[in-house]
């Protein structure tokens, strides 16, 4: 298989053990997961699908921001507890993904319940001069890391621009540099807090992955993304500073999914232009959900569109007249399409054709999780 790496900016050969580490970003609770969170974990369940169809195991981990600006922010506004809308908004997104099928996480650990391993990993990056205290704030100091800016590629006006946008506060006057980045903070009266060397707090945003990834699956992770907005700051800063504590190289590949549009913009949360799993699968079958959504190649931005809905539903339809049909070699055209950089458009394209052709495709369309 060969996957594109973002840091790499090329598509390059898979070479993972017998078992295959896997890390996706999940959500942050504090309200309802869209279709563009389903497409990334879409793209990782596909990619667990043909590793396993070629006789590896799959360990993909999967996190739960339950802890950080916005979902205490929410939570302060509806007047509820942040565990409490955690667990409520964490139920809908389970439902989400059995709905559209996804293979059970290996886990999915929280990000409250990893404060140990953050404060010990937060603790050697103080120790080893890549991070500094001010106030009872701990921040990593971005020019101790020569490779800083080497997954997203991005120059330095750009990077300050985009922490800006994902509250990162360049302007804070605690930094020594625009682009260090908040390990530790201080917690308001209201927020949950524990203890530190630093007093007490809780965790900044990037330092929760890092931690848990090292946790779950070790230093160095075959696979690790999220969609594509999350490459700068989000992945850089667990780069840098995941790095900086082993001395090993943190991702192989570092997969980053497009951005799911409706109307001309990114579907988000701040804009409310949201379309959801559970809300298709009330005017269509589930399976055309999936199928809707893989026929789109996950490295492209693409707009979700009315009519996506109906054509899968009329292709599931020409799949399912197959069954009882002569045999093919369709299931290796699917394969073949998966091992160049997970290509779905063409794998469902080779589908088609041996179904028009009178054969049967459901153990091709297995492969790709689609139940005939």
């Amino acid at each position: 298989m060969r996957l594109y790496d973002t840091a790499r900016q090329g598509v390059f050969a898979m070479q993972p053990g017998p078992v295959v580490s896997l890390y996706s970003c999940g959500i942050t609770p504090y309200d309802a997961a869209h279709l563009g969170h389903a497409f990334v974990y879409l793209t990782f369940d596909v990619l667990q699908r043909r590793l396993r169809d070629e006789g590896f195991e799959t360990r993909c981990v999967r996190n739960v921001t339950d802890v950080d600006d916005d979902i205490l922010r929410k939570a302060r506004q509806l007047g509820v507890n942040y565990l409490d809308l955690a667990a409520r908004e964490m139920a809908k997104f389970e439902r989400d993904m059995q709905v559209i099928n996804l293979l059970p996480v290996f886990s999915e650990p929280r990000a409250t319940g990893a404060i140990p391993e953050i404060l010990t990993m937060i603790g050697d990056l103080v120790d080893h001069g890549h991070a500094y205290e001010v106030e009872g704030w701990v921040y990593f100091e971005a020019s101790t890391f020569s490779r800083f800016g080497q997954v997203s590629h991005e120059g330095r006006d750009a990077m300050v621009a985009l922490a800006a946008e994902h509250g990162g506060n360049p302007s804070d006057p605690r930094k020594r540099d625009p682009l260090d980045f908040v390990l530790w903070q201080p917690s308001l009266e209201d927020e949950p807090s524990w203890e530190s060397r630093w007093g007490a707090g809780r965790p900044g945003w990037h330092i929760e992955c890092s931690a848990l990834a090292r946790r779950e699956l070790g230093e160095t992770l075959d696979v690790h993304g999220g969609g594509r907005d999350l490459a700068f700051p989000h992945h850089e800063c667990e780069a840098a500073q995941s790095e900086s504590v082993s001395g090993r190289p943190f991702v192989r590949h570092w997969l980053h999914v497009g951005l799911v549009g409706l109307e001309g913009t990114k579907m988000s949360k701040s804009l409310g232009n949201l379309v959801f799993v559970s809300e298709l699968a009330q005017r269509s079958e589930p399976a055309a959900v999936r199928l809707a959504m893989l026929d789109q190649h996950y490295r492209e931005d693409w707009e979700w569109r009315e009519e996506l809905l109906s054509s899968a539903q009329s292709r599931l339809a020409t799949w399912r007249s197959t069954l009882g049909g002569r045999a093919s070699s369709v299931l290796d055209d699917v394969r073949a399409a998966l091992d160049d950089d997970l290509n779905c458009p063409a794998a469902l394209a080779a589908v088609d054709a041996a179904a028009h052709a009178g054969a049967t495709v459901a153990p091709a369309a297995a492969l790709l999780g689609i139940t005939l």
